[in-house]
C-alpha cells in the first residue's frame, strides 16, 4: 500500500512540476517578451549606436538614404519583393558560384545577399532556396561588413555610406572583385573579395598611404542581424550567436543579449558568428593574432538588431607604405565535413562546434561520420540507419545477452517470487531477506535487466542528435510516405493515415504509423520481461509504451524508425536466449 502511496505521489509531484514551470516560468517569460515588444514599438527609431574609436566596432547602420522597414510593417510576400527589388540593383556586384548567388552592395561594399542553391525551403521543388543574407533596406536584414577603426580621430576611412569603385561585375570562383576608395587625404582603401565553390568568402583589406604622415589603423568586421529571428525553441539545440575563443564554445542567447546589452571576450584567433539550425555566418579572422570579440544587442527601426564582430591589432600604415589584413567570412549550410575541411585548411580550431553535436559529441560525430559512410554504400539514409542499428547491437551483444539471459531467469523464477510474497506479505524484512537468498542461491542479478535500457541511453540521444541537427539528414526520404528523415512521421491516426480526407487541427497530435509500430514493438518486448508483482506497477509499465508512443510522434521519423528496429532486434535476440534456457 505504501508503494502505491509512493507511485502516487511521484506521478502528482511531476505533474505539478510541469504545470508550475509553465505557470511561473513560461507564462510570466511570454507576457515579458510582450511588453518588451511594446516598449520597443513606443521608442521610436532609437540607433543604439556605438561610437567608433579604437577599443570598439562602429554599429552598423543602413547607407545613406536607406530606409529600414518597421518590424511586421511588411508581410512575408512583400518582404521577398522588396528583398528582390534592392538586389537586382544592376549597379550591385553579382555573386555567382557553385554553391551560392547573390550580391554585393558598392554602397558600403558590404556582402548583404546570398541565396543558397542547394537548399530549398521546403521539399517542394519549386520552393525558394535559402536566402541567408538580406541587403538593408530589406525588412530583417542581415549582413556582413568589413573596414578600419582610425587611432586618431577625424581620420576619413569608409563607412556604410561609402560609394565603392569595382573592378568587375562578377564575383566566381575564378574571378576576385577588388572593390576601393580614396579618402581625399592620401589614404587609399582597397577591398578584394574572392570566393570558393562552396561558401567561403575570403577578404583582403589593404591600405595605401601616399601622404605625408604615418596612419594607425584596426581592422574590424562585422555580421549585423535584424529581429530576433523564429527558433526551433528546444533547449538541446542552440540557435543564435557563438563564437570560439581560445578553442573554447561560447553560446549567447537571443533573449539574454537582449538583458545584457553586449559581452566582450578578447582571444588569440578563434571566430564568430550567428548561427540558426542548419545555416550559418561566421566571420573567421586571422588565427595568429590577438582579438576584440563582441556579441551586442540594440534596437534599431523599433526591432531588435544583433550583431557579432572582432577588431584585430592596430596596422600601421608608414608614409608612401602599405597595410594589409585578411580574414574570411563563411555564408552557407553547416555540412559537418566541409566545416572540418575548412577547419583543417585554415587552422580554424573547433569549426565543427558550429553543428550543435551536444554533450555526447565524442559519440554523436562519429555517428554521423558512421552513418554517412553506409549512406555512401546503400544511398539511402534510413537504410543507413537499420544497417548501424544491427552494428550497435553487435558492438553490445556480449553485455545485452549477459543482461537478457538475467531477465530470462527472472521470469523462470517468478512463481517462486509468488509463492515468497504470498508467504511472507505482511512481513517486509523477512520477504526482502528470503529474495536475496533465492537471488544469491539462483545467481540472478535483478537489476541486471536494466542494462539493455542504460546501453540505449546515450546511444539513442546521440543518435536523435544527429538527425535532428545535421543538415544533410534534412530532406534525407526513406521509402513509402517518409520523404524526410528529420521530421515527424506526416501520417495520423486520427484520418485513419490518409483514408478520410480530413486534416486534423494543429492541436492534435501526429500519431504516424511508425511511432504505432515503434510503440507495439516496445509492448511486445515489454511482455518478455519479468512482470512486476505489484499490481500498480503493472499497469503503469503497460502505460508506458503508449507514452511513449504520443512522446515520440513528434520526434524525427528517422528516430523512431532507429527505436522500433531496435526493439525487433531485442527481441528476436531475447527470444532465443529463452527458447535455449526453456523458459516459457
Amino acid at each position: 500500500m505504501n508503494e502505491q502511496k509512493n507511485l502516487i505521489a511521484a506521478v502528482v509531484l511531476s505533474v505539478a512540476i510541469l504545470v508550475g514551470f509553465q505557470f511561473f516560468y513560461e507564462v510570466p517569460k511570454a507576457e515579458k517578451e510582450v511588453a518588451r515588444q511594446a516598449e520597443i514599438a513606443a521608442s521610436g527609431t532609437g540607433t543604439g549606436s556605438t561610437a567608433p574609436s579604437a577599443s570598439s566596432v562602429p554599429s552598423a547602420t543602413p547607407p545613406s538614404g536607406v530606409a529600414v522597414p518597421a518590424a511586421g510593417a511588411m508581410s512575408a510576400e512583400d518582404a521577398a519583393k522588396a528583398r528582390q527589388e534592392i538586389a537586382a540593383d544592376p549597379k550591385r556586384i553579382r555573386i555567382d558560384a557553385p554553391g551560392m548567388r547573390g550580391t554585393i552592395s558598392p554602397v558600403g561594399a558590404r556582402i548583404d545577399d546570398v541565396v543558397l542553391t542547394h537548399y530549398r525551403e521546403t521539399l517542394d521543388a519549386d520552393s525558394d532556396n535559402i536566402h541567408l543574407l538580406k541587403p538593408a533596406g530589406a525588412p530583417k536584414s542581415y549582413y556582413a561588413e568589413f573596414g578600419w577603426v582610425p587611432e586618431a580621430a577625424g581620420t576619413p576611412v569608409p563607412d556604410a555610406k561609402t560609394v565603392w569603385t569595382a573592378d568587375g561585375s562578377v564575383l566566381s570562383p575564378q574571378q576576385p572583385v577588388t572593390l576601393s576608395w580614396d579618402n581625399g587625404q592620401g589614404l587609399v582603401f582597397e577591398r578584394t573579395y574572392a570566393i570558393d565553390d562552396d561558401y567561403m568568402f575570403t577578404v583582403t583589406q589593404r591600405v595605401r598611404n601616399s601622404g605625408g604622415d604615418a596612419v594607425t589603423l584596426f581592422p574590424y568586421g562585422l555580421l549585423s542581424r535584424g529581429g530576433t529571428p523564429t527558433t526551433a525553441g528546444f533547449y538541446i539545440l542552440h540557435e543564435g550567436p557563438l563564437g570560439v575563443f581560445d578553442e573554447t564554445l561560447n553560446e549567447v542567447d537571443y533573449d539574454d543579449l537582449q538583458e545584457d546589452g553586449k559581452t566582450e571576450v578578447a582571444a588569440t584567433g578563434g571566430w564568430i558568428g550567428i548561427t540558426d539550425k542548419y545555416w550559418l555566418a561566421a566571420l573567421v579572422p586571422a588565427q595568429d593574432e590577438a582579438m576584440k570579440y563582441r556579441f551586442t544587442h540594440s534596437i534599431r527601426q523599433q526591432d531588435d538588431r544583433y550583431q557579432t564582430d572582432y577588431l584585430g591589432a592596430a596596422r600601421a600604415v608608414p608614409a608612401g607604405g602599405v597595410a594589409e589584413t585578411e580574414t574570411h567570412l563563411f555564408a552557407g549550410a553547416k555540412e559537418v565535413k566541409l566545416l572540418d575541411r575548412y577547419e583543417a585548411k585554415y587552422g580554424v580550431a573547433n569549426f565543427d562546434l558550429a553543428v550543435d553535436f551536444g554533450w555526447f559529441y565524442f559519440l554523436t560525430k562519429p555517428f554521423f561520420y558512421a552513418l554517412s559512410w553506409i549512406h555512401n554504400l546503400v544511398g539511402n539514409f534510413g537504410i543507413a540507419i537499420l544497417i548501424f542499428t544491427v552494428a550497435v547491437k553487435l558492438v553490445f551483444f556480449p553485455l545485452a545477452n549477459k543482461s537478457y539471459k538475467s531477465m530470462a531467469k527472472m521470469r523462470e523464477l517468478t512463481p517462486k517470487m509468488q509463492a515468497l510474497r504470498e508467504q511472507y506479505g505482511d512481513d517486509k524484512q523477512r520477504l526482502n531477506q528470503e529474495m536475496m537468498g533465492l537471488y544469491k542461491k539462483e545467481k540472478v542479478n535483478p537489476a541486471s535487466g536494466c542494462l539493455p535500457i542504460l546501453i540505449q541511453i546515450p546511444v539513442f540521444f546521440a543518435l536523435y542528435k544527429v538527425l535532428f541537427v545535421s543538415i544533410e539528414m534534412r530532406h534525407a526520404p526513406f521509402y513509402g510516405w517518409i520523404h524526410d528523415l528529420s521530421a515527424p512521421d506526416p501520417t495520423t491516426l486520427f484520418n485513419l493515415f490518409g483514408l478520410i480526407p480530413w486534416t486534423p487541427p494543429a492541436f492534435i497530435p501526429l500519431i504516424g504509423v511508425w511511432p504505432i509500430i515503434m510503440g507495439l514493438t516496445m509492448f511486445l518486448q515489454q511482455k518478455l520481461n519479468p512482470q512486476p508483482a505489484d499490481p500498480v506497477q503493472a499497469k503503469v509499465f503497460m502505460f508506458l509504451p503508449l507514452f511513449f508512443t504520443f512522446l515520440l510522434a513528434s520526434f524525427p521519423a528517422g528516430l523512431v524508425i532507429y527505436w522500433a528496429w531496435n526493439n525487433l532486434l531485442s527481441i528476436a535476440q531475447q527470444r532465443l536466449i529463452m527458447w535455449r534456457m526453456g523458459v516459457k
